[in-house]
């Protein structure tokens, strides 16, 4: 029976045409009595992919490799690997340093392509951002202050406003907040924070640039020793150390800023 059904199956029949042609009517009989003989075309059901796999094996014999095959067909690399791997692999195109070369031409556009799309984000959030109201610089110096400021403590009262930070940045907004709060220049003191071994001069003269004071008006600046085991990363010239802004007679100033900060929390906890 077995071979009266391979010879009916290679003569183009289909299963059920054989099955009726031998009586047969069991269908775990007939696959042993047809295992390993492949239907004929005309039963195979049209395939979406029986193109993509033509194609896919012509650009392979035309000596592409995956990766340029799945740009071309947007494939994956899987299906393509199914398709072609009776293939003979195409032999290389480019020599080894070429290659080298390509792949980090390659990375740096995409690099490039990395950074434009950073720095495109970061553009669109400041424009969409606008000008602030008072009261929206006003919230945003107290949490400046409470992230950055010297606090006072139950153990040692300090209340007076002191700000160090490295960030020029962060230095403009603290200084326009004061100018909210109506803090005159003559009230402002300053002073660098910086390790030891540092041009201090230098980091006082771009500070001083910064604020809009001459540089001889800055107070001593605070030295940072080093230690044997001291690692230091913050080198170089762009290092200019902390820039630390006292307010004298400034403590009715820190209350309000302490209670303003408290008042953000409570009104944090309680947003809808």
């Amino acid at each position: 029976m077995r071979a009266q059904a391979v010879t009916l199956r290679r003569e183009g029949l289909s299963r059920r045409q054989i099955r009726d042609r031998l009586k047969i009517h069991n269908n775990e009989l007939l696959n042993r009595l047809l295992e390993g003989e492949p239907p004929p075309e005309w039963t195979r059901r049209p395939n979406a992919k029986d193109d993509l796999r033509a194609k896919a094996r012509e650009l392979r014999s035309q000596g592409m490799t995956y990766d340029q095959i799945q740009l071309e067909l947007g494939c994956s690399k899987s299906s393509i690997s199914l398709w072609v791997r009776d293939l003979p692999k195409p032999e290389p195109r480019h020599s080894p340093e070429e290659r080298r070369r390509l792949l980090q031409e390659g990375r740096m556009r995409l690099h490039a392509a990395r950074e434009q799309a950073r720095q495109e984000t970061k553009r669109a959030a400041a424009h969409a951002l606008g000008e602030l109201s008072h009261r929206e610089l006003f919230l945003v110096g107290v949490a400046l202050y409470w992230a950055e400021g010297a606090k006072d403590k139950p153990y040692r009262r300090r209340e007076h406003l002191q700000f160090v930070n490295s960030d020029p940045d962060v230095i403009r907004v603290y200084l326009r907040w004061l100018d909210l709060l109506e803090v005159p220049p003559e009230r402002r003191r300053f002073r660098v924070s910086i390790h030891e071994t540092a041009e201090v001069s230098a980091a006082e003269r771009f500070w001083a640039d910064l604020v809009g004071v001459d540089a001889a008006e800055f107070q001593r600046a605070t030295l940072k020793k080093h230690h044997a085991t001291t690692t230091r990363r913050n080198t170089g010239d762009t290092y200019r150390g902390c820039l630390v802004v006292s307010v004298t007679r400034s403590a009715e100033l820190y209350r309000r800023m302490e209670g303003a900060w408290y008042g953000i929390v409570e009104g944090a906890e309680s947003a809808n």
